[in-house]
């Protein structure tokens, strides 16, 4: 679908000046502890957006957290430098918006949706609110295309749908970024939305210029919000992201929303948790960042009219997929892609584990044949590694079991299917036809 940048309209202005306060309400900064800014007043809500006026003329974005009796609790949306007690607080009556439209395709923005690639003013004429609510659940279509990633592992044995989420779970370095920059290449999206929450700053022009390369960029908007900022900037950076993903899925436009990573994310809500004092529970992380994995992972998915098919990479600890984190996500999402560090010690690329992982829409958007022949494949490589020990000693004997002889035949044919390198995408077609030969073979 084409995108074009909306003009304004006498709607939209209207609506602007009916938001327009014709007032102002102030508190005070009583103190600050740590990252949090205790205040008397304003009278605002938990997730507003304040205006904190330092001595120095600057003007601090800072966003309620919480309440500690008839206290404020916020924390910045920046540097605390400035902020002293007595400096005026004034509320904004919302919650932080970000700027959308057509004109972002091809920027690089903050976790507070602010150009920060030096190409200049975005010339949107727009905003969406950060927060927001998932779609009716009535109301979502049904998931009932495939959605074409070039990645023959994926597009074969694990098939996505539009609106489908997906989780990507992984340890540190093996190789969550370059899977991403493939799929944001030759996906078949209208638009890409990635989010880098809490990644190094080393990383991010690695990715923009190696993993997702020109072709990529010129269809996507990357939001980033690096180790070094703020806890809050952080969460805000997957807010934006999907707020931005929502603008285009309501345009009709097919959307991939991808997120590196939700454990950086739940640990950012951590720090947030501890410093307004909530009480830590399963492995240190606080009751909020379970409630909230919910609310952001929701928002993605189909909605009336277009979809916005997410992926989600997930950190985990020691490579156990079982951790709290991983665990939570995997109870949300639609279904999770495993990489294995073995396979990546191996040179095998991309190192998805197949048996370990699995797309829960996937008999919904392929027909009975595709289904037959990824099961078949999967009982192949299953009965592989049931003797690979035995094979790999020469103690197996054939004939020993049927299906483990016709894997062990297939094997290599199987292992060049699954190996793909990231400047090689394969169409939908020619991954099936390859699949089905593997099967009749």
């Amino acid at each position: 679908m084409s995108l074009t940048v909306e003009a304004p309209t006498f709607a939209r202005m209207h609506r602007t000046f009916e938001a327009t306060r014709l007032w102002n309400v102030y508190g005070r900064v009583a103190q600050v502890v740590g990252l949090v800014i205790e205040s008397n007043g304003p009278n605002a809500r938990v997730g507003d957006v304040c205006l904190i006026g330092t001595h120095g003329g600057q003007r601090i974005e800072a966003e309620v957290v919480g309440f500690r009796g008839e206290k404020v609790l916020l924390m910045p949306l920046g540097e605390l430098s400035g902020v002293r007690a007595g400096c005026l607080v004034e509320a904004t009556g919302d919650c932080m918006r970000v700027p959308v439209g057509a004109s972002l395709l091809g920027r690089v923005l903050d976790g507070l949706g602010q150009p920060m690639d030096g190409l200049g003013d975005l010339g949107h004429h727009e905003t969406y609110p950060v927060l927001n609510t998932p779609p009716n659940a009535l109301s979502r279509k049904m998931i009932e295309a495939p959605f074409a990633t070039g990645v023959r592992a994926i597009d074969g044995l694990l098939t996505l749908g539009e609106g489908q989420r997906v989780g990507i779970f992984a340890g540190s370095g093996v190789g969550k970024s370059t899977l991403l920059g493939m799929i944001a290449r030759y996906g078949k999206a209208d638009v890409n939305v990635i989010a880098l929450v809490g990644e190094r700053g080393r990383e991010l022009r690695e990715f923009i210029e190696n993993d997702l390369g020109p072709e990529g960029l010129e269809r996507s908007i990357v939001i980033c919000a690096t180790s070094d900022q703020p806890a809050l900037v952080r969460i805000k950076a997957a807010f934006t992201a999907t707020a931005i993903a929502e603008y285009f899925r309501d345009q009709g436009a097919s959307v991939m929303l991808m997120m590196d990573s939700v454990t950086r994310f739940a640990m950012a809500q951590r720090e947030v948790g501890l410093a307004i004092g909530e009480p830590p529970s399963t492995k240190g992380y606080t009751p909020s960042v379970f409630a909230l994995l919910p609310k952001l992972m929701e928002r993605a998915g189909a909605g009336e009219r277009g979809s916005v098919t997410a992926l989600y990479t997930v950190l985990v600890e020691g490579d156990d997929t079982n951790e709290p984190i991983a665990d939570a996500a995997r109870s949300i999402l639609d279904g999770h892609i495993v990489l294995s560090r073995k396979l990546t010690s191996r040179g095998h690329y991309p190192p998805i584990d197949c048996l370990e992982s699995l797309s829960r829409v996937m008999p919904m958007v392929t027909d009975g044949n595709h289904v037959g022949w990824a099961r078949d494949l999967r009982a192949q490589m299953a009965a592989y590694a049931d003797v690979e020990d035995l094979v790999s000693i020469g103690a197996y004997k054939e004939g020993a079991k049927p299906l483990a002889d016709r894997a062990i035949r297939n094997w290599e044919r199987v292992q060049t299917f699954l190996r793909q390198d990231k400047a090689d995408p394969t169409p939908m077609t020619e991954t099936l036809d390859r699949l089905r030969s593997l099967a009749d073979g």
